[in-house]
């Protein structure tokens, strides 16, 4: 039989707030994402303002995020929550689906393309 590390998914408690390694993992993905940008951007010549690579970065980590949770929830657990809608929102009980989240990016990304 295999043996499975239990880990907690909380990394750091301050005071009331704990944050969790997904967080964390969120937040590393959306900086290295700004900073991987930065870099490219600003390394030659491309047109490219600061706004829009911040407005290009906001988008894609609402994306992530909405498109995320819409995905849990349309795929992992639909009747709970058409039984109780404002379910949805709450966020801290956990559920994001990365197909969810990755479907979210594109649209974003399409939407942001065709604003600009």
């Amino acid at each position: 039989m295999l043996n499975y590390p239990t880990i907690n998914p909380v990394a750091l408690v301050i005071g009331p707030l704990a944050i969790h390694w997904y967080g964390l993992m969120y937040l590393f993905g959306i900086a290295a994402a700004f900073w991987l940008l930065h870099r490219r951007i600003h390394g030659r010549v491309s047109g490219w303002t600061n706004d829009q690579l911040l407005d290009l970065v906001f988008y894609a980590a609402l994306g992530v995020i909405v498109g995320g949770r819409i995905g849990y929830v349309l795929l992992y657990n639909l009747p709970y929550y058409l039984a109780d809608p404002i379910r949805i929102f709450e966020v801290w009980d956990g559920g994001m689906s990365f197909h969810g989240g990755m479907l979210g990016v594109i649209a974003a990304m399409m939407i942001y393309g065709h604003r600009t």
